[in-house]
């Protein structure tokens, strides 16, 4: 189930979500459209995870790490 609040947007992110998806050319993707409905409850957790994942210590460079996330959006047919 989508919430409509977060499928369209309110305030700003209204007029936002079209922008930013006019300038991709294509819809933004949910996971985006999550984190800016509710940065505090869910961005902000998700955004240091992600940077320690993919900016953190590991064997593989970031570089390494930014491709297995593009390989997997794109067997996945994420546009993100």
């Amino acid at each position: 189930m989508r919430l409509e609040s977060v499928r369209r947007g309110t305030g700003i992110k209204r007029l936002l979500l079209p922008v930013m998806g006019w300038k991709v050319g294509a819809r933004v993707p949910d996971v985006v459209r999550t984190l800016i409905h509710r940065p505090g409850f869910f961005g902000k957790a998700y955004n240091d995870w992600i940077q320690t994942v993919m900016r953190g210590p590991s064997k593989w460079s970031v570089w390494e790490r930014e491709l297995f996330a593009s390989f997997t959006s794109r067997c996945n047919s994420c546009v993100f």
